[in-house]
């Protein structure tokens, strides 16, 4: 990645993304309803992503409802941890993650300074460039994650879900399966459902009219 972004250390880059879920029930003692909506008012999972250039994902975290911030999965998640143990392990590692300004500055974790714009400025934008891309690429390629593509389940299957699709996605990385073209035709395409639709509406004005 040095080669890329000439900023030594780099070895991935982390961001959160909103998968839809429908509404859980007002009286689920485990997944409240209210904790799921997040700050753009509709119900969601806050998920954590960590890829590297590649695009591939080295670490998802589908646990966090939707109201919860970013800083705050990255507390409790275990990547926070590693990277930490590596960095107490040895100081002179120089290893750490690249995330934008909702993230706590850690010697494991940068985040822009407010001042320079220098390299590291740079670099961090560039990296989220990538993890935008990364999480772009994602939803595409399995288009249940999208925002208008509701998952229908409860929050721990939609975490599942999700986990599912990573793999998935990794594994279309490593066997060179290219990334589908966004087609509007497909998004809007009804796969014969209208058409069988027409036919019984057809029918049934015709069985009407006939009395």
């Amino acid at each position: 990645m040095y080669q890329r972004f000439e900023v030594p250390g780099v070895i991935g880059f982390i961001d959160c993304t909103h998968v839809a879920i429908v509404r859980p029930p007002n009286n689920d003692p485990l997944h409240p309803e209210h904790i799921y909506i997040n700050r753009k008012n509709y119900h969601s999972i806050n998920v954590q992503l960590v890829c590297d250039d590649s695009l591939r994902i080295s670490n998802v975290n589908a646990r966090f409802p939707g109201s919860t911030h970013d800083s705050h999965i990255w507390r409790e998640s275990a990547v926070s941890r590693i990277m930490e143990q590596i960095y107490r392990q040895d100081e002179e590692n120089n290893l750490y993650l690249l995330g934008d300004s909702g993230y706590p500055l850690r010697p494991w974790l940068m985040t822009p300074l407010e001042q320079p714009a220098d390299r590291l400025n740079s670099a961090v934008k560039t990296a989220g460039c990538t993890i935008e891309r990364c999480n772009g690429v994602l939803k595409n390629r399995w288009r249940c994650l999208l925002k208008h593509h509701t998952l229908h389940y409860t929050p721990t299957m939609a975490g599942k879900i999700i986990n599912t699709c990573v793999v998935l996605h990794n594994m279309c990385l490593h066997y060179n399966v290219p990334e589908s073209a966004y087609d509007e035709e497909m998004v809007n395409a009804d796969f014969g459902m209208y058409v069988l639709q027409q036919v019984q509406d057809d029918g049934a004005n015709r069985v009407g009219a006939s009395y």
